[in-house]
């Protein structure tokens, strides 16, 4: 019967396994496959660069500068879940403090993905649903898919069709709306409705 070898000489076949294992061998940094590697990969880097630039969004002609000469009543006003909310704290009647507001009809316009939150957010909120569900209100399809955030969908309908005003409180989406052209913004200012970049609003408080 063979007996184990003993600790030290396990050391000494396990040092010599080691010295005569086969070495990897490394590429030099010059070699010319790592070059064209590298000459690809700034080639594709390059080219999606090339891609986006391309990709310049075209912006209608009945813009001036930020005014949207195209907007005439009845005006549509997008509203989102926090201007429905503070028009109630404020105890303004919505369809009569835009008609104020802008001197001429208007039609509140709610997306579902508006609906779909104001219903997530529970009985605590049932008032502004329930404002929502209006018959005047006009009720219009989600552009994203169901789930989505509500603001991400009101600045995408706000992109595709430039016919529309936005009324919101939220300062984070009032942001991202001033970077589309030709969308006026309607917001509360002393218990009242007030609007940007529509200087033909004559009933807005300055």
């Amino acid at each position: 019967v063979a007996r184990p070898p003993s600790m030290g000489r396990a050391k000494k076949l396990r040092a010599q396994r080691v010295k005569h294992a086969p070495k990897k061998m490394i590429a030099p940094a010059k070699d010319p496959r790592l070059t064209q590697q590298k000459k690809q990969r700034e080639l594709k880097s390059r080219q999606k660069a090339e891609a986006a630039s391309k990709n310049v969004e075209q912006t209608p002609v009945s813009m001036f500068f930020a005014h949207n000469t195209a907007l005439g009543p009845p005006y549509h006003v997008i509203v989102d879940t926090n201007f429905i909310n503070f028009s109630i704290k404020n105890k303004i009647d919505m369809v009569k403090g835009m008609t104020d507001c802008l001197l001429a009809k208007s039609i509140p316009v709610v997306l579902d993905s508006v609906v779909a939150e104001l219903e997530k957010l529970g009985s605590r909120y049932r008032v502004a649903l329930k404002l929502a569900k209006d018959p005047r209100f006009l009720r219009l399809p989600s552009y994203l898919g169901k789930g989505t955030y509500a603001d991400d969908d009101i600045v995408e309908h706000c992109r595709v069709h430039r016919c529309f005003v936005v009324g919101t409180c939220d300062k984070e989406l009032r942001q991202r709306l001033r970077k589309i052209p030709g969308v006026p913004i309607m917001y509360i200012r002393a218990r009242r409705y007030t609007i940007e970049r529509m200087p033909e609003a004559f009933g807005a408080p300055k």
